[in-house]
């Protein structure tokens, strides 16, 4: 009971204190109780400062602050996204020349780069050789024939011309000195030779004909032990092996090797139709390889003029540069630089699009205007505005639909790097 008695007398005591103080050091309020009744000190005069005319003023609204772009010129590239398959601009098939032999060496693999004629494979020529050395004894057999035809040539022209000057003398000594009979039979013996010269004539005729006849076996064969090593056929990367140790080679079916001639790649790119007449041949581009961080010149090199009916695209191909680092099959993306001009620059987001056209935001004198521009070529975060703006003018960069034609603002330039 005490506590509270005690309680209650602190509380009066401080409302007191503050009545009091209101009384006394703030005239200029309205007193909480008439303290001067009940015996308290006079108030003291309120002494209020005067009402200034400022205050009696309406007061100017400050204009809205807006972010400010300038417009620029700048270099616009209009580039086309492409993707596709890398593949060989040239895939030469290498496949044995001559079939039914076995493969006995292999001297290139995937990847190898190789010269134009570097033998590639080895098959079995072991049976050729054999035929080789028949053909070489046969050779020898016509040599010899060739021969012996030469010294019968010979003993036939001898006994031929015995016969004939023995003929002849039998005649010049007449029927009066030579028996009829002896005189045939010189005249027979002269034909006889004659003939046999002939005939040994032909001899050697028929063993020089033998004799290319061999030739002629011979350098086939040789053509046939040369076909034993497979040779590339142009200088380039060795793309695929399908060659295989004591496989038989043939001369059909799937080749023993694959080549990129001159190790030359292409992107074989689907490009929508709408866009197949704005290619051009030698027109650059960016490519970006699987698995490569920097990107990869290249240039268009082919544009069909086909379009699939079923996917509505067209091919290009775009020779790599550098095609070091690219596999066969792979995917791969681009872009192919179809323009490259000056142009006036705004960015993207003070651009109210409608497809080709559009409306900025200009501020002129602190005020907004509103033009309608035509849109072109669209580049990072800039877009290129053909007309409707010129460069050096002041544009909103945000285009802001708070905003109304004639509204007064006040332009804070943007700040690079301050994230819009």
């Amino acid at each position: 009971m005490g506590r509270f008695l005690f309680t209650a007398l602190l509380v009066a005591a401080l409302g007191a204190g503050g009545l009091y103080a209101q009384w006394r050091f703030r005239p200029c309020d309205a007193p909480l109780l008439p303290l001067d009744k009940w015996g308290a000190p006079a108030r003291p005069a309120c002494n209020a400062p005067p009402a200034s005319a400022e205050a009696d003023a309406p007061r100017e609204v400050e204009p809205p602050a807006v972010t400010v772009v300038k417009a620029e010129t700048r270099r616009f590239t209009d580039r086309l996204f492409v993707s596709g398959t890398l593949v060989a601009r040239e895939d030469i098939m290498v496949a044995p020349r001559i079939a039914d032999l076995t493969v006995i060496e292999i001297d290139a693999e995937d990847g190898d780069h190789v010269e134009k004629h570097q033998v590639l494979a080895r098959l079995d020529r072991s049976q050729l050789d054999a035929l080789l050395s028949q053909n070489d004894a046969a050779g020898a057999r016509a040599d010899a024939a060739i021969d012996q035809a030469k010294s019968m040539i010979a003993q036939a022209e001898s006994q031929l011309e015995f016969a004939a000057n023995d003929y002849d003398r039998a005649k010049k000594l007449g029927a009066g000195i030579m028996a009829v009979a002896t005189v045939e039979q010189r005249e027979t013996t002269m034909k006889t030779a004659t003939a046999a010269l002939a005939a040994s004539r032909n001899a050697l005729a028929v063993a020089e004909a033998d004799r290319r006849a061999r030739d002629a076996d011979r350098q086939e064969l040789m053509v046939r032990i040369g076909r034993t090593e497979v040779r590339a056929p142009v200088s380039g990367v060795v793309s695929r092996r399908s060659a295989k140790l004591g496989a038989t080679a043939a001369t059909s079916g799937e080749p023993l090797y694959r080549i990129i001639a001159d190790g030359a790649v292409d992107l074989d790119a689907e490009v929508p139709e709408q866009w197949i007449p704005q290619l051009k041949v030698d027109m650059p581009a960016t490519l970006r390889l699987p698995g490569l961080d920097a990107p990869v010149a290249g240039k268009v090199r082919l544009v069909d003029q086909e379009v699939d009916k079923a996917s509505r695209t067209g091919k290009a191909r775009i020779a790599l540069a550098d095609a070091s680092h690219a596999h066969l099959g792979a995917f791969a993306s681009g872009e192919v630089d179809l323009a490259s001009r000056d142009g006036v620059a705004a960015p993207t987001t003070a651009v109210k699009r409608d497809g080709d056209a559009g409306t900025v935001l200009v501020v002129n004198d602190g005020k907004v205007e509103e033009r309608k521009v035509t849109l072109g070529i669209v580049e990072n975060d800039d877009v290129e505005i053909l007309s409707g703006v010129s460069a050096g003018e002041t544009l909103v960069a945000r285009a802001a639909s708070f905003l109304r034609p004639g509204d007064k603002v006040r332009a804070m330039p943007m700040i690079v790097g301050a994230g819009g």
